[in-house]
């Protein structure tokens, strides 16, 4: 029978229920109910929240699911699987679909049984809440802690650092907390970016002046439109007084502050912004979700400026900058400017050709942006350079060309020093089964002499034998892993060829998307130098 096992620990520790604990009690409980002659699977997540089922042996478990690789799933507990009803009724409905049954240990669940399987949803049900329950205290918590105005840690916004403070409690503890202090030539940048934005009335044109005028984020790095609407809308700069108050207010933002606390002294703290899931981006939570309270630090933009740098925003939001794609085009993504590394974009021209296709060059992203100040690289022909990558990556594929010669040639000699390799690896096994055999010899020698002169000699030639030996040993493990990774050296090459071949074999017959994704298995970058264009081809990290 073919069972799989599932585990998973939230924190990498080597207390409780381990993920080894766990697999041991499901490893017992298999062979106690279903026979010690089973084909076990282990799927073991270590340091993944049960709230989420965005773990890679979890996927794994399911994926095998589908091609029936196992036919009962056993675990521990049952928020080893997961803490959320949804997910855990899904996976359940996946598992009966299949016809695979599950086991929970610790709650004695076998959904084999109709009780078994209404227990487990009540079971989930308890999970669930539990899991709810746990997010609103810590919620609870945090707006207890929002009322004090402390930085509660995370990095900290441009114009800021965490400074460091401390105070006596009621029980006369010395207690340590963080506010946030001004750091003045960044607080200087901030200033800088509010007004051009109101200035400019374009977060398109405040990245170009950015550009322009070399002003770089904290991690110098060039400003994104996403790092300066970040910056805009974020209240931390803003002065906290009656007219901020009203605005929140008015924008179902979350205050837990009261009125009076707004008298323009210092300035707002917004907690609770971002929702943050485990491998993935931090995701923006709605105002309403906010936790807004007046900060320990003060303000350096006016409520008036801020408020209107919102209205702004909101007021531009339907004009959001979009990438201009091009139907026809093929190395958007691929395409980098060989002058400041930025990539190139396409950019129709508004005709078509004579083979009806859309016209279109590609410009450099950095020049775009900074309107020629810090890149003047020259356009390229879009439909020119897409028809010459294409043919030189097809011509890599026809018999004769360079390029499979040299091919063909690597793949031999690797070939041949692999059988040269195997033979002076058989050269040293048989050399080590023939020391052994020796050292064999002697020890029944020894047994026999133990008491003579002799086994003192025999001993210190066993030990030379040994010594010999794992000489020899280490030897034969080198040879063999320049072996093995000529070997892989050897079927990557044999891929690349497959995979040339059928680049030019099917390239033709694809669609545009077709055509983008297969360019972009092959190629990992084209850079173009206003006058010649150099193509790397499969990349490591592919």
């Amino acid at each position: 029978m073919h069972i799989a096992i599932y585990s998973r620990k939230s924190k990498f520790t080597g207390k409780g229920e381990s993920v080894e604990n766990q697999i041991q009690l499901c490893r017992a409980y298999a062979s106690s109910h279903f026979g010690s002659n089973n084909n076990i699977q282990i799927y073991e997540d270590e340091g993944f929240s049960g709230g989420s089922t965005e773990r890679p042996q979890y996927q794994q478990m399911l994926h095998d699911a589908h091609t029936h690789a196992f036919e009962i799933l056993i675990c521990y507990r049952l928020d080893r699987i997961s803490r959320n009803i949804s997910d855990f009724a899904a996976l359940i409905t996946d598992l009966q679909q299949e016809h695979i049954s599950f086991v929970s240990i610790r709650e004695q669940f076998d959904t084999s049984t109709p009780m078994g399987r209404a227990m487990m949803y009540i079971a989930s049900v308890f999970a669930q809440l539990e899991r709810e329950t746990i997010a609103e205290r810590i919620r609870d918590n945090m707006i207890e802690l929002a009322k004090t105005g402390r930085w509660l840690g995370g990095i900290t916004p441009t114009g800021f650092e965490s400074a460091p403070i401390t105070a006596i409690d009621d029980h006369g503890r010395t207690r340590k907390a963080y506010v946030l202090q001004a750091i003045p030539e960044e607080m200087n940048l901030v200033q800088r970016l509010y007004d051009a934005f109101l200035n400019l009335q374009s977060l398109t044109k405040l990245e170009t002046y950015c550009l322009q005028n070399g002003l770089r984020s904290k991690n110098e790095r060039d400003f994104s439109r996403f790092a300066l609407r970040s910056i805009l809308e974020n209240p931390v700069y803003a002065c906290a007084d009656d007219r901020m108050f009203s605005y929140l207010k008015d924008h179902d933002f979350e205050i837990y502050s009261d009125r009076s606390d707004f008298d323009g002294r210092r300035a707002v703290m917004a907690y609770n912004k971002t929702l943050q899931v485990k491998h993935h981006s931090a995701q923006k939570r709605s105002h309403a979700e906010w936790i807004i309270a007046v900060g320990k630090h003060r303000g350096i933009i006016s409520s008036d400026k801020w408020i209107a740098a919102q209205n702004l925003l909101l007021q531009n939001k339907s004009r959001t900058f979009r990438k201009v794609r091009s139907s026809q085009s093929l190395l958007s993504g691929l395409l980098r400017c060989a002058s400041c590394g930025s990539f190139m974009r396409p950019k129709p021209v508004g005709r078509t050709n004579g083979d009806n296709q859309q016209v279109f060059y590609y410009m450099c992203e950095r020049k775009e942006k900074s309107r020629r100040a810090l890149c003047r690289m020259k356009n390229a022909n879009g439909n020119e350079l897409d028809s010459l990558v294409i043919e030189q990556i097809k011509h890599l594929s026809e018999s004769g060309s360079t390029f499979q010669q040299k091919l063909g040639n690597e793949i031999a000699r690797m070939t041949i020093h692999n059988h040269t390799t195997e033979g002076e690896i058989q050269k040293l096994l048989n050399l080590i089964q023939k020391n052994e055999t020796a050292i064999s010899r002697l020890v029944e020698t020894l047994a026999i002499a133990e008491d003579s002169a002799a086994s003192t000699y025999i001993v210190k030639k066993i030990n030379e034998l040994h010594s010999q030996n794992a000489d020899l040993k280490e030897r034969s493990l080198q040879l063999r892993e320049m072996e093995q990774n000529r070997a892989t050296d050897i079927e990557s090459f044999q891929f690349i060829d497959h995979l040339l071949s059928a680049f030019a074999f099917t390239f033709d017959m694809l669609d545009i998307a077709g055509k983008r994704n297969l360019l972009h298995g092959v190629v990992d970058t084209v850079t173009w130098d206003g006058e010649h264009v150099r193509i790397s081809l499969f990349s490591k990290k592919k």
